[in-house]
C-alpha cells in the first residue's frame, strides 16, 4: 500500500487510535487461546504475540480486551469493543466477522478422563454419553453437527468444561487437539485424547465486518509474520511445538 492508503487503512483498523486486540483466555494454550501469566496475571500466548507484533508494526498502543471464549469475542464484534481478534474459521462465524489470512491449521477431537471406556470418536456418539463444548465456538458447532445420538452440552468457558470433567459430570471434552494436549496435564493421569478428528479448519486474523482496507493490512501482516518465522516462534513459545503453521496465501 502507498503511504496515504496505509494511513487510511490504519485508521480503519484502529479508529480509536490504539489497537484493541480481543483475546480468549483459558487454562490451556492453543493457536487462538491465551493463558494467564501466573506472575503478572496478564494474558500471554500466540494471539497476544501476534497482536503485539501488529501494534508495533503500525506504531499503535496495544490494549488487550479479555474474553472467556472465542464465542463471546464473536458476539461482541458488532459492539465496537475490539479491533482485531484471532480465532478458528467457520461459516457461521463469518456472518459476524470478516476473516483475513490464516496462520495455523487445527484439528478438533475429544479428551476423555482416566478410566473412560470410550476409545473412538464413534463411541462418543452413543446415547448417555455426556459430551461438552464451549458455546458458540467453531469446535462446538462442528461437534454438535457430528453427533447424531447424543446432544452436545455447552458451557461458557474451558474452565467450566474442566470443572465438569473433574466433578465426573462430563465424559468427553471437545477442543482443538493442541488445547487438549495441554488440558490433559491438568486432569488426573490417564486422560486420553482420541485419535482422528471431527473438524479440520484454520485459525486466522479476524476483524469486525466492513473494514476491507484494514483487513488487507492485517492479512499482509500475518503473511509477513509467517514468512519471517514469527508465527512459528509464537506457537513454540506457547508450547505448541506440534502445531502447524498455515501455508502462505497467494499474493495479489
Amino acid at each position: 500500500m502507498a503511504g496515504e492508503e496505509t494511513g487510511a487503512a490504519v485508521r480503519e483498523l484502529a479508529p480509536g487510535g490504539k489497537l484493541r486486540v480481543a483475546v480468549a483466555v483459558s487454562p490451556a494454550p492453543s493457536a487462538s487461546f491465551a493463558t494467564k501469566d501466573p506472575a503478572t496475571g496478564r494474558p500471554r500466548g500466540v494471539a497476544v504475540d501476534l497482536g503485539s507484533g501488529l501494534a508495533n508494526k503500525l506504531k499503535l498502543t496495544l490494549e488487550l480486551v479479555v474474553y472467556p471464549s472465542s464465542g463471546e469475542i464473536t458476539e461482541a464484534a458488532a459492539s465496537g469493543a475490539w479491533d482485531v481478534a484471532f480465532m478458528p474459521v467457520d461459516a457461521e462465524r463469518s456472518k459476524q466477522v470478516d476473516f483475513g489470512a490464516a496462520y495455523s491449521l487445527v484439528e478438533s477431537t475429544y479428551l476423555v478422563p482416566a478410566g473412560s471406556a470410550i476409545r473412538t470418536l464413534a463411541e462418543v456418539d452413543r446415547p448417555g454419553v455426556r459430551a461438552v463444548g464451549v458455546a458458540n465456538t467453531t469446535t462446538a458447532r462442528s461437534a454438535a453437527r457430528s453427533l447424531k445420538n447424543t446432544p452436545l452440552i455447552t458451557v461458557k468457558s474451558v474452565d467450566e468444561m474442566l470443572e465438569l470433567v473433574k466433578a465426573g459430570k462430563a465424559d468427553a471434552v471437545a477442543l482443538s487437539r493442541e488445547s487438549l494436549a495441554n488440558l490433559a496435564v491438568k486432569l488426573a493421569p490417564g486422560a486420553r485424547i482420541l485419535d482422528g478428528h471431527f473438524q479440520a479448519t484454520s485459525v486466522a486474523i479476524a476483524l469486525p465486518k466492513g473494514r476491507p482496507a484494514a483487513l488487507a493490512l492485517a492479512s499482509a501482516y500475518i503473511e509477513d509474520a509467517k514468512a519471517a518465522g514469527a508465527v512459528r516462534r509464537a506457537l513454540d513459545q506457547a508450547g505448541l511445538n506440534n502445531a502447524t503453521v498455515a501455508p502462505p496465501a497467494a499474493r495479489p
